[in-house]
């Protein structure tokens, strides 16, 4: 059995709106990247479509797919903005 943590997924905009919470929790495997939490928030109801357009931030900055992820890290889903 693979050994797993949760985090939290810090929630803004849009993306708070419709999941109805500022925040979620998801379960991650041991060696999970950034890629898996955009997995794991595709299955919330919500959110599904959505995590793929927006930007993850791990602990204050802006981090690729491939990314590690580990426990006590700050996780924020950032919904793409539009201004002019």
């Amino acid at each position: 059995m693979t050994e797993g943590f949760e985090v939290t997924v810090l929630l803004f905009g849009r993306h708070r709106e419709l999941a109805g919470e500022s925040a979620l929790s998801v379960s991650l495997a041991e060696g999970a990247t950034v890629r898996h939490i955009r997995e794991a928030l595709d299955e919330h109801p919500a959110l599904t479509g959505l995590a793929g357009t927006a930007a993850i931030a791990l602990n204050h900055r802006y981090e690729p797919d491939d990314s590690p992820v580990t426990r006590g890290d700050e996780i924020a889903l950032i919904p793409p903005v539009a201004g002019g």
